[in-house]
């Protein structure tokens, strides 16, 4: 079910009755059914693979819990790890791996090469798994006793399939001080959900016209403006296609009474690659800084040291989003940009906006926009094609009509008064008949322009 179907609002208010009209024993039960089907009802044969990781990571984690500090401790934690990664590698990295030994032994690419579908949300349920047995392994979450408890951290269907990655003293902290929602918190949760819905189907899926139009046959525009206008068609449409989602998976679970992390924060107002880090998929920018940058070494053995764990972190965190070569270089683009601005001593939070803020972030869009490039390419030679594209060659002619501008515009308009007047809170906390007339705007806005003719789905669905 894909969060812009009527079906998936049905199965929402169907999972929203039952919860509030159950007992309160019930609850549990009810929200961990609910995510089960939901994931079933994508491919239910792979449910066996979460139920096996979610079982041996639970496991793993009352064994390190009752063991004290030594090799015996330390071998449960790489068990643990080792599934993790093990199926991670396998469905996410064989065919990867498997075409690129027959290439350097001379084979054909595909020799070796697997029918194997990724399994629904398996890069972010892993992650979030093995934080929380890492979290215990460190003395920095106590061990969960109830597998009913454990199986729904993993599976909560809000943010089962794109995150954002839950830390598990996040989630255990509302499960177990569960309580209503307040009506503020009812109205946000509504509000982001409906907003959600209008980043993905009014502006996202608007924008991936131009950008699929675009990149799957590039050769048919050639030309500068052309190479821009799809490259920035591109990354209107994965921004707001994925902070669509997690406004909507935060929503959501506001509803059921859980207050899930922000994700995104206004990423393309950011005046440096390091800011805009701090801004863009803050849930995962926060694991890879937990439980590899700073395991690593951090920055507490030199610059060179330093500059050395970014590029790891960041390589590691491309090929996290898929097993390509585009993905390692998109990742090594960003390792090499924050190690440049480490070196400048460039920080990763602006104290204003100043006459030069135009500027810098318009470069810093640019640079994160040829990073993108890499990112949605079918392969190496079409990035490469587009790359030279937006520096060399013809004037071309721009894709992106006066609607497409506008769009733009107004985007940008609605994050410069967030950044600066938090107008959504406003809105949430304004008398009823301006809340309920942004509902109704909102409404309208899906109504009249959203991409209603097929349900277009979210980017990130596939890693």
């Amino acid at each position: 079910m894909l969060f812009n179907t009527a079906q998936f609002f049905v199965f929402l208010a169907v999972v929203l009755a039952l919860f509030y009209g159950a007992p309160l024993a019930w609850r549990k039960p009810i929200l961990l059914a609910a995510s089960y089907f939901f994931y079933m009802s994508w491919n239910a044969k792979f449910v066996l693979l979460l139920l096996t990781l979610t079982a041996i990571d639970f496991t793993a984690g009352l064994l390190i819990a009752r063991t004290k500090p030594g090799p015996r401790r330390k071998l449960f934690l790489i068990v643990s790890l080792s599934a993790n990664l093990g199926f991670l590698g396998f469905f996410k990295y064989y065919n990867f791996l498997a075409d690129n030994l027959a290439r350097l032994w001379g084979l054909a690419p595909h020799v070796w090469a697997l029918d194997i579908i990724l399994p629904l949300g398996i890069s972010f349920h892993t992650f979030q798994s093995m934080s929380y047995v890492v979290d215990v392994y460190r003395g920095e979450q106590v061990a969960i006793r109830s597998p009913l408890d454990y199986a729904l951290f993993i599976a909560f269907f809000p943010q089962l399939v794109a995150g954002p990655i839950v830390r598990a003293r996040e989630f255990f902290g509302d499960l177990y001080h569960w309580r209503r929602p307040t009506g503020d918190e009812v109205l946000r949760g509504a509000l982001m959900v409906l907003f959600g819905l209008v980043k993905k189907m009014v502006l996202a899926d608007q924008f991936a016209a131009v950008a699929d139009s675009y990149f799957k046959n590039i050769g048919a525009h050639p030309g500068v403006l052309a190479a821009w206008s799809g490259v920035i068609a591109f990354a209107m449409q994965i921004y707001f296609d994925f902070s669509g989602y997690t406004d909507m998976a935060i929503g959501m679970a506001l509803l059921l009474g859980f207050h899930f992390p922000v994700n995104f924060r206004r990423p393309y107002l950011s005046q440096s690659i390091t800011e805009f880090w701090r801004r863009w998929h803050i849930s995962l920018s926060r694991w890879l800084r937990d439980y590899l940058y700073i395991p690593l070494g951090g920055n507490r053995h030199g610059r060179l040291a330093t500059y050395r764990n970014l590029m790891l972190t960041m390589l590691l965190g491309g090929l996290w989003h898929g097993a390509s070569w585009n993905f390692a270089i998109w990742g090594g683009y960003h390792g090499t940009l924050l190690a440049v601005e480490r070196a400048l001593g460039v920080k990763g939070e602006s104290s204003g906006w100043t006459w030069t803020y135009p500027f810098r972030a318009i470069l810093t869009f640019a640079l994160v926009s040829i990073g993108w490039v890499f990112f949605r390419a079918a392969n190496l030679s079409d990035s490469l094609w587009v790359i030279g594209n937006l520096f060399h060659g013809p004037r071309g002619h721009t894709l992106l009509g006066p609607w497409y501008l506008r769009l733009i515009a107004l985007a940008l308009l609605l994050a410069v008064l967030e950044e600066k007047a938090e107008w959504f809170e406003r809105v949430v906390r304004a008398p009823a008949w301006v809340y309920a007339s942004a509902m109704a705007i909102l409404l309208f806005a899906v109504e009249l322009l959203g991409v209603t003719e097929v349900a277009v789905p979210f980017i990130y669905f596939q890693f």
